[in-house]
């Protein structure tokens, strides 16, 4: 019988194409009539991209994503806190890439539409419910407001934030959780700063600039600058909190920013060189007790959406989708097996979760705010050397990602299971 998977998102693709490689059947359904290139930039941690290699989309990747050189830590006068390498400039064996998700999902939804067929991926289908019975599951598919029934084994729930099916596991959970940030997202054309492939992170908890760059420099040396500002408010605030595209104001949060032009990079200069703003309150949810119910399970965002700090969200959808399917190639295509999925990987991601909403990686920046409003003449006699690296590699460790751990870690699907 054949998996059906509920989403076409990074976690259901990379679902689709891991059971393709194990010679799964899998049917992906997605509610909306067309998949379009939505998003602005994200990270990919090298424990996923390995597992985007193993899928034998290298080439792929490469062509549209950039090998993060270096993640480095500024105070809110600019003042550097610490830099880290990343991916094989850190010792990994795969890279890290900052990428636009748009591209990554659409590189994705080409591959499954190229190995598995163009009917792999019914768009304008939305999955509304399901039914377990004695050999599988009867799942209840919306084709322009007519309910139908499809038949399959088991249901992976990847549809996201607002996942029809955790909803029904969990009825009473009501909205996301929303702690008083505010994120403003763009891209910008400019002259990559630092190494030319950094990520800059500056200011601390209540007040933040996060960027780098997502395409290669074009001929004038200029390339497309992802970046976010994040303000903190009043958790009581009324903001908007369901709407992904919703349009950004400058006047919101560029008066915040206007000061912040450093050494390294013109902070509001880049603000206004975008085209498009979008505005977002930065929301997770309280991770759960339990993932897998029967015949049914959740994958990604619909089982831990969490805050996007560590760049670990897509990272462990990707990691979910790959051990999911290396259990079902060894339990079947049962309940079990999305028990011992559940027992794996939700302890796991949240904690992740968790260290996110402590600010995870970025708290270094808290710390040295917390102790010099900033200004500082030696970071050594603020915070440590060796401060600084526990804090990273303490982050590593939840996440999945210390560098020596992951590298001598076996593959999740191994070269006898691929078809």
């Amino acid at each position: 019988m054949t998996v059906i998977i509920s989403g076409a998102g990074i976690g259901g693709l990379t679902m689709a194409l891991t059971c393709h490689q194990l010679g799964i059947p899998v049917k992906v359904f997605e509610q909306v009539s067309e998949i379009t290139p939505l998003g602005v930039g994200i990270n990919l941690q090298p424990h996923s991209v390995r597992e985007i290699f193993e899928m034998g989309l290298e080439a792929e990747i490469e062509a549209i994503g950039v090998r993060t050189k270096e993640v480095a830590y500024f105070s809110k006068k600019g003042l550097p806190i610490h830099a880290e390498a990343r991916g094989i400039w850190a010792g990994y064996k795969w890279p890290q890439y900052s990428i636009h998700r748009g591209e990554l999902q659409m590189m994705l939804l080409e591959a499954v539409r190229a190995r598995l067929g163009e009917g792999a991926v019914e768009t304008g289908a939305a999955i509304v419910g399901f039914e377990e019975d004695e050999g599988g599951v009867r799942v209840q598919v919306e084709r322009g407001g007519v309910v139908s029934e499809e038949r399959g084994a088991v249901l992976i729930a990847a549809d996201g934030l607002h996942s029809k099916i955790r909803a029904g596991f969990y009825p009473d959970e009501g909205a996301p959780i929303w702690a008083g940030a505010v994120l403003w997202r763009g891209t910008s054309k400019a002259v990559p700063f630092l190494s030319g492939a950094s990520m800059g992170m500056a200011g601390h908890e209540d007040q933040k600039f996060v960027t780098y760059p997502i395409s290669a420099p074009d001929e004038n040396g200029e390339a497309v600058i992802n970046w976010i500002a994040e303000l903190k408010f009043d958790p009581n605030a009324d903001w908007n909190r369901e709407d992904y595209n919703r349009q950004g104001v400058l006047a919101d949060f560029l008066p915040a920013f206007e000061s912040w032009n450093f050494d390294w990079l013109d902070i509001p200069a880049l603000i206004k060189a975008a085209d498009k703003i979008y505005e977002f309150p930065m929301i997770d949810r309280d991770p759960l007790p339990r993932w897998s119910f029967g015949r049914a399970t959740l994958l990604g965002d619909a089982a831990h959406a969490m805050y996007p700090i560590g760049s670990n969200g897509a990272t462990q959808a990707i990691l979910d989708a790959r051990m999911l399917g290396r259990l079902l190639y060894e339990k079947g295509l049962t309940a079990e097996a999305l028990r011992a999925y559940d027992e794996d990987r939700r302890p796991k991601c949240n904690a992740v979760v968790l260290a996110n909403r402590g600010n995870g990686p970025d708290q270094v920046m808290q710390v040295v705010e917390d102790r010099t409003g900033g200004v500082f003449e030696n970071i050594d006699d603020v915070l440590s050397l060796t401060e600084r690296l526990e804090m990273a590699k303490a982050y590593k460790r939840i996440a999945g990602f210390d560098v020596e751990t992951l590298n001598e870690a076996p593959s999740i699907i191994t070269e006898g299971m691929r078809g």
